[in-house]
């Protein structure tokens, strides 16, 4: 029992420890860290790699969860939008560069064009859906941008507001591991959603 116990603390301390570490880091960065957090949403709509939920759990931080939410909100649809754009713009044979396997890209311009508002809506409201595909097909599917943006408009709302949750959550389960439940829940529920979308609208 006291080892237990004595592990429990250390982990507490671990947590705690890791949690000032990157508080620290984010007020480093001081009234950068919004800016560098909103332009990094704006590229990773352009680079799906980069990790969102971190840029977004950023905003939240450095401004708060209702300021915070509305820039990202903001961001993310300015970001795609501009995605939306640039593959309108260099087209089919930039995008074919860029993805090798031709099939892929023709399989998702054919589907988008059959896809209603409601139903792009929803995959892109969804975490772990493959919505980056969504915004290239949009774009190379000559989508009428009306349509996209408020897909995207609403679609983000929710998307946002998720991985704000599970970003400051998972910041807070540092200080506080009984959170960390919360989150593993959320990400669950949402991975789970996401599978139910893709089934249901043969996304795979």
């Amino acid at each position: 029992m006291v080892y237990y116990n004595n592990s429990v603390i250390e982990m507490k301390e671990l947590f705690a420890n890791f949690y000032d570490i990157v508080m620290n880091f984010i007020a480093s960065l001081g009234i950068y860290a919004p800016i560098v957090g909103s332009l990094l949403i704006i590229l990773e709509s352009i680079l799906p790699m980069l990790p969102l939920f971190v840029f977004i759990t950023m905003n939240f931080i450095a401004f708060g969860k209702f300021l915070g939410f509305i820039i990202s909100w903001l961001c993310t649809i300015i970001g795609c939008s501009i995605s939306y754009f640039l593959v309108r713009k260099l087209g089919y044979n930039y995008v074919k560069r860029r993805i090798p396997n031709e099939s892929i890209i023709k399989k998702s311009l054919t589907y988008v064009q059959k896809l209603s508002l409601t139903k792009i809506t929803v995959i892109l409201a969804v975490p772990f859906t493959p919505a980056f595909m969504v915004n290239i097909a949009a774009g190379l599917a000559n989508m009428e941008y009306k349509k996209f943006l408020i897909a995207i408009t609403i679609s983000k709302i929710f998307l946002v507001y998720f991985w704000g949750v599970v970003g400051t959550g998972l910041i807070e389960s540092m200080r506080n591991p009984r959170s960390l439940i919360t989150v593993i829940i959320m990400m669950v529920v949402a991975y789970i959603a996401s599978l139910i979308i893709n089934k249901l609208f043969k996304l795979d």
